[in-house]
């Protein structure tokens, strides 16, 4: 399992800058954050042949209503980015669930192989 810090939503991962999508600097952040903390857990790496099934647990840092459609996103990127996978088109299964809330927000992933 890989414990993630909260995202950013996406409206707020990205901006469009005369007309190319690109990481906002909330986005860039979060990504050198997460990189770091996704070092420090040495996860697993899985190479390009081997389907995935990822299971994300969101514990969100208040009440607020969030659209958990909006949350894989950023987390499937930075763990793609983190070299855990090669591309996130090597996911088949994906769960999202959420749960309670948790000060600061956090996410957990969990990886198998299908």
């Amino acid at each position: 399992m890989i414990t993630l810090p909260w995202p950013p939503s996406v409206n707020r991962m990205w901006r469009s800058v005369r007309g190319r999508n690109i990481l906002s600097q909330e986005g860039r952040q979060y990504r050198e954050n997460g990189l770091t903390v996704v070092a420090t857990q040495s996860p697993r790496h899985w190479p390009a042949e081997v389907r995935l099934s990822v299971s994300i647990s969101v514990y969100p840092p208040d009440r607020r209503r969030r659209d958990l459609d909006n949350m894989p996103k950023a987390v499937l990127d930075l763990l793609t980015h983190a070299g855990v996978y090669v591309d996130d088109s090597q996911i088949d299964r994906l769960e999202i669930v959420r749960r309670e809330n948790h000060p600061g927000g956090r996410v957990t992933v969990e990886l198998r192989a299908l």
